[in-house]
């Protein structure tokens, strides 16, 4: 039995309700964990990873296991697999199948190991070996364990290429695992786990560095791998969204503990831990969005209303050597009283009428369902900031403000060369293609688009301040093919930028406040004088002006990338470029920052071009969205309208593909998957680049429609406004769904 590869088809993946079994009945329970205590053995002595974690995963169950950074997900499956460094301590019981596994012999767990239970990596090329066929990987996974010729187990693991939707699977069986794009090796990676038919499969993390199209692929691969084996799954994940749509009983971790448990559903509808609600409120949502009255609204979108700033859990986790006497979650909970600083309580069922099976570790649970408290009732959301609020006014008003950034027609190719002692160009990538970007002031535009679509490249053009390759650039009113070396020097000044990685952006050498007056210095002003703004600033980002002396490495992520927003601030500027400023961080870190971000705008006056690949996070915080794909920009408009009624095919994939962490609309969603990885950018395509991955164009090729097929074949869509919309779209057929 082989599965059709993804296509552009619309799926509605069904909610799963009423098909698992009580978690009482032990006869199918295939993976049990009981009791596990792991610890890593370091200079201040062992510290908890993991302490006293109890699961139970039936045939045929998705338990997603959900946590900030640090709290133990990865361990326990790590654990569950015998894969833990020899530093680990670890303790208690694992069983699959009645088999225990902690403290088995490596011949017992290799005996095991991809034939009982298999695991999905979170990355797929570290996981491979490079200098081998990806298909000669998967047979030998199968003949380890199958006394099978090596023609058979060819045979099979081109059959299981083809099962997890790769295209041409006897051709890319013989390709190694570097020519497969990231979506391809998580694909092949999923085929090895399933290539034994294992009673269990661990995925950790398996979509975490994936576009959103290609997660909405793997995702749609895991669940016919699974059902088609009957395994139970656990799957770990960050994304509250993901396991939203896939699971069907949710774990929650904090410090190394299950602090609550129970069906997705329920956790998801009405969490009774304070750590759930905190996690939940601090999710930007995709279908929470003031509403456009001249724009259609999506069939999931939630009623109007402004939005309002997310819900941050203060302070941050414990280190695993340093826990509090009692509730470990007690320093960042606003409802712990003194009982919970004084012993931590213990994993108990709800009493609330309705739920079943569920858990939680909190002395305040029946309090919390008794008074029907909310994450804005636990956790008192920040205030909206004075003055104009993201989205409040669309295009409405633009043409009254100042232009701060104005892209048309950018064009940026790179040489692509052949020969180490005479290298010749044989060819170019064409990296930017036709980017059209428009900032106004007091306004974020954020730009989305898939790795590869030119985000970056465009980013940089712009912050390069030079005579581009083609197409003009004109910074605060300043064309730069035309600047002198004074007025550039000045505008560098007015333009800054975030970088994605804190830590690896910031100078590991220098302190802090050094760090931040970098720009003033490299901008000729006095040391002195420098140093005079550093307590301003870090008080701005909501930093302690005491810690101007530390290093980098003391601060955490978040704080990190609060530093990284103070020395951009340093100068004044009126254009900040935001290169997925929040995409490394945890989500309740996550939300702080964006809260930040959205009160500097206000209270500063200040200009975003806010980079991202999540677009919960642009819809969140921005006013415009520009979409790019193969270097073009195919979409731009207000972010009401562009989410809200989309009418290019490649945003409405986009959109359909981004997971909402909310099972019941979750689940009932459409999907539009998209086949296959952009085309190469060395490659120019005649007509539109979007085509070959395109479901209307597809369409057209079902109906035999011959001169609209033509049209998108022959002739490049420019950017238009179809009708009296504000948005425009680069599709020969734009229009409202």
């Amino acid at each position: 039995m082989t599965a059709p590869h993804p296509d552009t088809r619309r799926r509605t993946v069904p909610l799963r309700t009423g098909s698992r079994p009580a978690p009482d009945r032990p006869a199918d329970a295939v993976l049990r964990v009981r009791d596990l205590h792991v610890a890593f053995d370091g200079p201040q002595g062992p510290a908890p990873a993991v302490r006293g974690v109890d699961l139970t995963l039936h045939r045929g169950e998705v338990l997603g296991l959900v946590g900030e950074s640090g709290s133990g997900k990865s361990t326990v499956a790590l654990a569950a697999l015998g894969l833990l460094p020899e530093t680990a301590r670890v303790s208690g019981s694992v069983t699959v199948a009645d088999t225990e596994l902690v403290g088995a012999s490596d011949a017992a767990l290799s005996r095991l190991r991809g034939r009982r239970i298999a695991m999905v990596f979170q990355d797929p090329l570290s996981a491979l070996t490079p200098v081998h066929r990806v298909g000669d990987q998967i047979a030998e996974a199968i003949r380890v364990h199958h006394d099978v010729s090596r023609a058979h187990a060819r045979r099979r693991a081109v059959e299981l290429l083809d099962l997890v939707g790769i295209p041409d699977p006897a051709v890319r069986a013989a390709a190694h695992p570097h020519e497969f794009s990231g979506g391809m090796r998580q694909r092949a990676l999923i085929a090895m786990a399933i290539a034994n038919e294992p009673e269990v499969l661990l995925a950790d993390e398996p979509t975490t560095a994936l576009d959103v199209t290609v997660q909405a692929q793997v995702l749609d691969v895991l669940r016919t791998a699974q059902r088609t084996t009957g395994a139970a799954l656990l799957l770990v994940s960050h994304d509250l969204g993901v396991i939203a749509g896939m699971a069907d009983r949710v774990a929650v971790m904090y410090a190394g503990r299950i602090v609550e448990s129970g069906p997705a559903t329920e956790l998801f509808a009405t969490p009774r831990m304070p750590y759930t609600m905190g996690l939940l409120g601090a999710v930007p949502r995709l279908d929470e969005l003031v509403a456009d009255p001249e724009a259609r609204a999506p069939a999931d979108a939630t009623a109007p209303g402004p939005r309002t700033p997310l819900i941050p859990i203060p302070g941050a986790p414990p280190e695993p050597h340093d826990l509090p006497a009692g509730c470990a979650f007690a320093p960042r909970c606003p409802l712990a009283d003194d009982a919970c600083r004084t012993a931590e309580p213990a994993l108990l069922p709800i009493g609330a009428a309705g739920r079943t099976g569920s858990y939680a570790a909190c002395r305040h649970a029946d309090r919390i369902a008794a008074d029907g408290l909310t994450a804005t009732d636990v956790y008192p959301a920040p205030p909206a900031p004075a003055g104009h609020t993201v989205g409040s006014d669309g295009d409405r008003g633009r043409d009254g403000r100042a232009s701060v950034l104005e892209v048309t027609g950018l064009t940026k190719t790179f040489p692509v060369r052949k020969g180490s002692v005479f290298p010749r160009r044989v060819g170019s990538v064409h990296a930017v293609d036709g980017v059209d970007l428009d900032v106004r002031h007091g306004e974020t535009l954020g730009l989305v688009g898939e790795s590869g679509s030119g985000k970056t490249t465009a980013l940089m053009e712009v912050l390069g301040l030079t005579a581009p390759e083609g197409g003009t650039v004109e910074v605060l009113g300043h064309d730069t093919r035309t600047l002198d070396r004074a007025v550039r020097k000045e505008l560098r000044g007015q333009v800054q930028i975030v970088f994605q990685d804190p830590l690896s952006s910031l100078d590991p050498r220098l302190p802090v406040g050094e760090i931040i007056t970098e720009p003033l210095r490299a901008q000729g002003a006095p040391r002195a004088q420098a140093a005079a703004r550093v307590p301003e600033l870090l008080r701005l980002v909501g930093l302690s002006p005491d810690h101007a002396d530390r290093a980098p490495h003391a601060f955490s992520g978040g704080q990190r990338q609060r530093i990284g927003i103070a020395r951009a601030l340093s100068v004044r500027p009126r254009l900040l470029v935001l290169d997925e400023p929040v995409s490394a961080l945890d989500v309740s870190v996550q939300a702080g920052v964006l809260n930040l971000l959205t009160d500097l705008r206000a209270e500063l006056g200040l200009s975003y071009l806010f980079v991202s690949h999540d677009l919960s996070v642009v819809r969140h915080i921005a006013d415009r969205v520009s979409v790019m794909y193969l270097g073009r920009t195919v979409e731009h408009g207000p972010v009401a309208e562009v989410f809200g009624a989309p009418r290019h095919p490649y945003t409405r994939a986009l959109l359909s593909a981004v997971p909402l962490p909310d099972p019941l609309r979750e689940r009932g969603r459409e999907r539009i998957l998209l086949p296959g990885d952009p085309p190469s950018p060395t490659r120019r395509t005649t007509g539109c680049g979007f085509r070959s991955r395109c479901p209307l164009y597809a369409a057209l090729s079902a109906t035999h429609d011959a001169d609209r097929r033509s049209r998108c074949e022959r002739q490049a869509p420019a950017l238009t406004v179809p009708g009296t919309g504000r948005s425009a779209a680069a599709c020969h057929h734009a229009e409202r769904p």
